[in-house]
């Protein structure tokens, strides 16, 4: 069957606005988006009421690497090095470290369990390998869940780094079931190789975007979405091209622009926030629509073994080693092991298998999105209740928005950020001048029911009070905090 062009964009923003308003809703009862999103998808696919059949897993294949490739980008711009540089080794370590032995330990398991050769289920492994960054940056940071010891930052350093290993050892693995003589020992000078072009591409690009966006003056100010677009894009593809790992480089360059002073920073940064939030949406449902729930149903028994281990075994595991390294509590490795998150990553990965003609491929395919699926509906909903549990949640007081003069490329100390007043705050009733805020604090606007206040030393302030206030750094934003609360 054919479609128009006008039926094709009808069905999509009919899919686009569906998944929207069903993640609006169920999203207050813990349910994860990505989840929703994907739930729409295989609703709509051939096997659901939708009746749209759709099994072309190049182009999926090849929109979820572009899709990966901008939720990287929009991750890396938010990464704060003042919040990341201090557990920089950490997650460098589960990351690289932690991605191999929870590889290995689900590859064995799966061989184990399943009728695969020792090749086919160390590739099963090596796909299910590494944590989501969609799925981490979209729950960690829409759910605003505030996480003591450095854990967040930890974490998002972990899922945004992590993809180059697993798709390493994932292209690998392929490689080898492909080309019976091939040897595990060539890949090792190949992984050193791959990993070195990328990070050295991804520096060399992060520096250079930040000089083209600052000199370039271009006349419209909407030109610079797509100029860093075409710069992101220029990243992955020539830095796959010299060899090297594309993932890596966009990671790492979106990082150092992130961290740097350029021209409309706040509106870029918001323009790729947006647009990797609909890369997720159109990335999960492609692959709600791409999977046959049918063809997952023989593989159940199977699939729950090995989610089980991944979750409960290989993952803290792996992340009790990677961490040993360093000066963590028990807890904090609890914690770390629990967002083992798997999301729509694996299962792009596992169609490389597919399209190389490798054996199994299928039924590996539908064990990964069903170990996807537990994962995101087991760990995604729990991520706040197990914080609480181990007593390392607490108040978000991170700051959420830009440095004051990014717009124009300027350098600044300051930051504005919004604090809406409680209920019983004892600030409430008091004029802004016996408050005793810091020195270099200022509340600079309220909103007070939809209108907006210019305060002085004689506004008191009320309940439900939306404060913009104009701070220097997390530390002057606690101490506000403190004297509001």
């Amino acid at each position: 069957m054919t479609f128009t062009i006008e039926e094709l964009l009808l069905g999509a923003s009919l899919l686009l606005f569906l998944s929207i308003l069903i993640s609006k809703n169920l999203g207050r009862f813990g349910i994860p988006a990505l989840a929703l999103f994907l739930g729409v998808g295989m609703l709509a696919g051939s096997e659901g009421i939708g009746g749209i059949y759709f099994d072309d897993f190049r182009s999926a294949q090849s929109l979820g690497t572009i899709a990966l490739t901008i939720i990287l980008f929009s991750g890396g711009l938010d990464t704060r090095w003042e919040t990341t540089k201090p557990i920089l080794w950490r997650g460098i370590a589960l990351s690289t470290l932690g991605v191999f032995i929870t590889a290995m330990l689900v590859g064995l398991f799966a061989t184990y369990v399943m009728d695969f050769t020792l090749l086919e289920g160390l590739l099963l492994g090596a796909i299910v390998s590494s944590t989501d960054a969609a799925a981490v940056f979209s729950i960690l940071r829409s759910s605003r869940i505030g996480l003591k010891n450095n854990l967040g930052p930890t974490l998002e350093l972990e899922s945004g780094s992590n993809d180059p290993m697993a798709y390493f050892l994932t292209v690998s693995f392929t490689f080898l079931l492909t080309n019976q003589g091939a040897s595990i020992w060539q890949l090792v000078p190949m992984f050193f190789l791959q990993m070195s072009i990328g990070a050295a591409a991804g520096f060399a690009m992060g520096r250079i975007m930040g000089w083209v966006i600052n000199r370039i003056k271009l006349q419209q100010e909407g030109l610079y979405p797509a100029l860093t677009l075409a710069m992101l894009l220029f990243t992955f593809s020539f830095t796959n091209l010299i060899n090297g790992n594309g993932f890596l480089a966009v990671y790492i360059s979106a990082v150092l622009l992130g961290n740097s002073n350029f021209l409309h920073k706040g509106s870029l940064t918001r323009f790729y926030d947006g647009l990797a939030w609909l890369m997720q949406i159109v990335m999960f449902l492609t692959l709600g629509l791409l999977v046959f729930p049918s063809h997952i149903v023989p593989v159940l028994g199977a699939g729950l073994l090995i989610s089980l281990f991944l979750i409960f075994v290989a993952r803290p595991i792996s992340v009790f080693l990677g961490m040993s390294f360093f000066k963590t509590s028990v807890r904090d490795k609890l914690y770390v092991s629990w967002v083992g998150l798997r999301g729509a990553v694996p299962i792009v990965f596992a169609m490389y298998p597919l399209l190389a003609g490798v054996d199994k491929a299928g039924m590996i395919f539908n064990i990964v999105f069903f170990i996807v699926l537990t994962s995101v509906m087991l760990q995604g909903t729990t991520l706040k209740v197990v914080a609480d549990w181990l007593h390392l949640s607490e108040e978000d007081t991170s700051l959420k928005t830009l440095a004051l003069g990014a717009e124009r490329g300027y350098a600044s100390k300051n930051s504005l950020v919004e604090l809406e007043m409680g209920q019983n705050w004892r600030a409430i009733g008091k004029p802004i001048v016996e408050l005793g805020l810091p020195k270099t604090a200022l509340i600079v606007l309220i909103d007070r029911g939809g209108s907006f206040v210019t305060p002085n030393g004689s506004t008191i302030l009320q309940p439900d009070d939306k404060l913009m206030v104009m701070v220097e750094n997390e530390q002057e934003l606690v101490r506000v905090r403190e004297t509001l609360q």
